[in-house]
């Protein structure tokens, strides 16, 4: 399999992007920071945004699927060349909500396309500083880290 990717298809949510230019996301991207860090140094990467299509996100697969199709039919560009990252409006707790309710079934449609997936594109400093103070909710990696901190603090191994 091959693990360069040529595509990046970020989906962000459809009642968001009313009100937001997805400039923050564009600029992780460009600056390779936040979730996007993981390409540092890659420079012939493209990006593709859209949206959820709006709730319960049902047209990811369609539009995806039209991805993978289009993609393959006029660039050779296989299904493994693609990556999604679920944007932070949908995967966080944030300024413009909660996560997702339909974050799960999101999930569920990228991985029936056997796609790669990724949850983040922008990481808000003061969105960060919001979940330190208990105002929004933590991510799941910072979850995963203070469960990690606390056993260590256990005196055990």
């Amino acid at each position: 399999m091959n693990n360069r990717k040529t595509y990046i298809a970020v989906i962000q949510c459809h009642l968001v992007k009313q009100r937001c230019s997805g400039y923050f996301c564009e600029k992780a991207f460009n600056e390779r920071s936040g979730a996007f860090s993981a390409y540092a140094g890659e420079e012939n990467l493209r990006i593709l945004y859209m949206t959820c299509g709006g709730c319960c996100g049902r047209a990811t697969h369609r539009k995806l699927a039209n991805l993978i199709r289009m993609s393959k039919k006029r660039e050779n560009i296989t299904k493994d060349q693609i990556v999604v990252h679920l944007a932070s409006c949908i995967t966080n707790d944030n300024y413009h909500g909660p996560p997702c309710p339909h974050l799960d079934y999101l999930k569920e449609l990228i991985a029936k396309l056997s796609l790669d997936l990724v949850e983040g594109t922008n990481i808000s400093p003061k969105a960060e500083a919001r979940r330190l103070e208990g105002k929004y909710k933590m991510r799941a990696d910072q979850i995963s880290e203070l469960d990690f901190d606390e056993e260590s603090d256990d005196g055990g191994g």
